[in-house]
């Protein structure tokens, strides 16, 4: 799978700007008449009989407190407050990569994007860095392109040069970036920020959010 049609899969693909651009399509939450859970790009792409009961996904978890399984690791817990600042140095006209630092376990190298609504971190890392897969939520996304199987597990922590929030529910996914790049840092992550890009210094500024 390439990097583009992920993007597109996923509903991430936004320039790296402060602020979301007009248009950018919220991932939704929705479980059909078989139980099966799907995410779709924008609530137009959920039929119409499931819109009621959608969910939006990427701030908390990608399931409501009340569907999350039984005896899944702080699948009721409520997230912490964002705590840390960061300043994170980067080259003008490529993408924004920030070292992140999950569960104080290990590291990831994930590209941030304030139009990701998700946060996507390959599979391969995530088993390195010792996250269970045990009460991993099966689904999948609905974009452009078409369809994709995904799975989301909670991870306890994501820090970002002391910039750290958490437990939050991440898309384990292959990215398809390729060397060096294992995945995305999304808006579930960020938005608990205040995100300050500097072009012309090549500075990005994570300040928690009051």
């Amino acid at each position: 799978m390439t990097p583009r049609m992920l993007i597109s899969l996923a509903a991430l693909l936004a320039a790296l700007l402060a602020v979301p651009p007009p248009g950018w399509a919220q991932l939704y939450r929705w479980t059909d008449d078989q139980g099966k859970t799907h995410y779709s790009e924008g609530i137009n792409s959920v039929p119409q009989r499931f819109r009621s009961s959608a969910v939006p996904v990427g701030y908390n978890s990608p399931a409501t407190p009340s569907s999350a399984p039984s005896g899944a690791p702080g699948g009721t817990a409520a997230p912490k407050a964002a705590s840390g600042s960061a300043k994170i140095e980067f080259t003008p006209g490529k993408p924004i990569m920030v070292t992140v630092r999950i569960n104080d376990s290990g590291t990831a190298q994930l590209q941030l994007d304030t139009g990701a609504s998700v946060t996507t971190v390959t599979p391969t890392v995530l088993s390195a860095l010792g996250v269970s897969f045990r009460n991993a939520r099966r689904g999948s996304i609905r974009g452009v392109t078409g369809e994709a199987n995904v799975l989301a597990v909670q991870v306890e922590s994501i820090d970002v040069g002391g910039a750290k929030f958490g437990p939050l529910w991440v898309v384990s996914h292959d990215s398809g970036f390729g060397s060096g790049q294992d995945g995305l840092l999304g808006r579930d992550f960020l938005d608990h920020f205040s995100v300050n890009i500097d072009n012309a210094a090549g500075v990005v500024t994570l300040t928690p959010k009051q």
